[in-house]
This record gives structure tokens, C-alpha cells and sequence, in this order.
């Protein structure tokens, strides 16, 4: 069978189980807050190749990407943390996404397996199945290519590429639609109740760098993209927005922010500018990427003049 692989650079950081939800708990790094063009190949096709009609996914990212470009018919099984669209969870789903069982796999016959990594490619190949691999996408660009890359694996080239325009028009618009600001605010990014963050040279950095917003991560650890910040240098710092991609995980909520020793005379808190984003959200690549950057478009709208 013909392999279906991306080669973009997988440099993805598992975060210590706290980003619960998340595409195997990973976020991407990069090496600047930048949609350059993505190092991915083109889709790959071939004349005449049969399209798949027994899929499984073991990436909650391929598993949305799929059902987004019309896939989902084709779509036979998922990995237990597939919870997005509601539909996703009406198929069988008890394939682990930690530990996945290369028989049970191949006990469902697939013609196409979509992974994150290379984990299980090799055995997964070794008993004739092909794969394609979505590694944790580093750009924009990333994102796009994977779409149109599962799109021709799959026989949805131009529901793939319709998609990709939508979502390229709708993160234009969200960035377009907020407030440009006399001066960048400062945010801070929290991944668990620990203090985990995030810099700008991450995927999710590169989000917030849309809007010229001050990452108070930045240079916090030089050389650690993920630093465990502290309170008190939170506190010192004093962000004028709070993003929580810890509420499914860690039960996070403005009000239990409000409720930390010395968070309560955060600008963030007393201006409304703590935000709840969905944890699956946050660290996911996939076509709800647009949610979270329209979300982030919304926040800093809502952060009065001069805060």
C-alpha cells in the first residue's frame, strides 16, 4: 500500500499530564511565533488509488480534521480522547490513546490508520497497514498542509481545501475585528494549576502573537518554551488578560483565580479579563483553531481602554 506520512519537524513537549484533553497532552515549539510556509510535503495522490473506507484515528486533531473535510463516514473507530464533534464519540472508541493495541487495531481491518507520531507506524505497516502521520503542527501553515494532506488521503480534496479558505478567512477576520491597542497588553497562558505557561516560540504562542499581546512568559526561563512560572511573579508582572486551558483538567474558573492569595489585584481579574478556554481547544490543531483565536479576538476587545 502506498504511506500517506507528513515529515513536518515533530518537536512536540509532552506537558506532565496537566493539559488534560489535549492531542496526547502535547504542544508544539517553533522557533518563532511565524506562519512561514510549513516544511510538510504536499498531499500525496495517486491515480486510480482506491479511497479508504475503513479509517481509524489515533489523533483527536486527525479525528476532527476528518469529520470537518466529510470524512466521517469512512471513519470505523477512534482513540478513547476523539471527543470532538459529538459524533466522533458514536464511534467505537475504546482504542487507548496512550497505549493503543496494534492487534485490536488490525482486528478492524482498516485501509488508512491516522497517528500523530511514529509510535506505531512500523508495526502498524509491518502487518500491511497504511498510515499517515499528523505530527503536532509548528505553523499555521502546518495546519493547512495536514488538512489538504487528509483531504487527498481520503478522497476530499476539495471539501479539504474549501475548508482551509474558511478557516484562513475567519482568523483574518477575528484578528482583523479586535481593538488595535495604543500599547500591547501583557497575558499570561496557563496550562495547569501548577503555573505551567507557554512563550510565543509555541504553536499556542503564535496565536497570541497575532495580536501583538506580551506573553509574560517570554524569557521567564530562557531555553524552556513551557516555564513554570510563579505566583509571585505573576502577580509582579500583572497581566491584563488570563487565558485557563486548565478548566477540564484542573477545574480552573475565573472565580477560582480571583480566589488565589494576591490574584484579585490583577488587572485581569478586576477588569474581567480572566478567559475560560476549553482545555481540548487550546491544544489541539485542528479546524477549532479558528474558536480559539476568535475567542482571544474577543478578550482583548472586552479589556477597557487603558487597563
Amino acid at each position: 500500500m502506498r504511506r500517506f506520512t507528513s515529515i513536518a519537524a515533530l518537536t512536540a513537549l509532552l506537558i506532565t499530564g496537566a493539559a488534560c484533553g489535549s492531542d496526547s497532552s502535547s504542544a508544539a515549539t517553533t522557533a518563532a511565533p511565524s506562519t512561514a510556509a510549513t516544511t510538510s510535503p504536499a498531499p500525496e495522490t495517486t491515480a486510480g488509488a482506491p479511497v479508504p473506507s475503513a479509517i481509524v484515528s489515533l489523533s483527536p486533531t486527525g479525528t476532527e480534521m476528518l469529520f470537518a473535510i466529510g470524512a466521517a463516514d469512512q471513519v470505523i473507530a477512534v482513540d478513547d480522547q476523539s471527543n470532538y464533534p459529538a459524533e466522533a464519540l458514536q464511534k467505537p472508541h475504546d482504542l487507548s490513546g496512550y497505549e493503543p493495541n496494534v492487534e485490536a487495531i488490525a482486528a478492524l481491518q482498516p485501509d488508512l490508520v491516522i497517528v500523530q507520531d511514529d509510535t506505531l507506524k512500523v508495526q502498524l505497516e509491518k502487518v500491511g497497514i497504511t498510515v499517515w502521520v499528523g505530527p503536532a503542527a509548528t505553523t499555521f501553515d502546518d495546519v493547512y498542509s495536514q488538512i489538504e494532506q487528509l483531504g487527498a488521503a481520503t478522497g476530499h480534496v476539495s471539501e479539504a481545501a474549501e475548508l482551509v479558505s474558511k478557516m484562513q478567512a475567519e482568523i483574518t477576520a477575528a484578528v482583523d475585528a479586535a481593538p488595535k491597542l495604543a500599547s500591547p497588553l501583557k497575558m499570561y497562558h496557563e496550562l495547569d494549576n501548577t503555573l505551567y505557561s507557554v512563550t510565543s516560540n509555541t504553536f499556542i504562542g503564535q496565536v497570541y502573537a497575532l495580536f501583538g499581546l506580551v506573553n509574560i512568559a517570554d524569557g521567564a526561563q530562557p531555553g524552556n518554551d513551557y516555564p513554570q512560572l510563579n505566583a509571585e511573579y505573576i502577580v509582579q508582572q500583572n497581566p491584563a488578560l488570563v487565558f485557563l486551558a486548565d478548566t477540564k483538567c484542573c477545574g480552573e474558573s475565573p472565580e477560582t483565580v480571583a480566589a488565589r492569595p494576591g490574584w484579585d489585584q490583577l488587572d485581569a481579574v478586576q477588569h474581567a479579563g480572566v478567559v475560560a478556554i476549553d482545555d481540548d481547544v487550546a491544544s489541539r490543531w485542528g479546524p477549532r483553531l479558528v474558536e480559539f483565536i476568535t475567542a482571544v479576538g474577543d478578550a482583548i476587545a472586552k479589556v477597557p481602554a487603558g487597563a
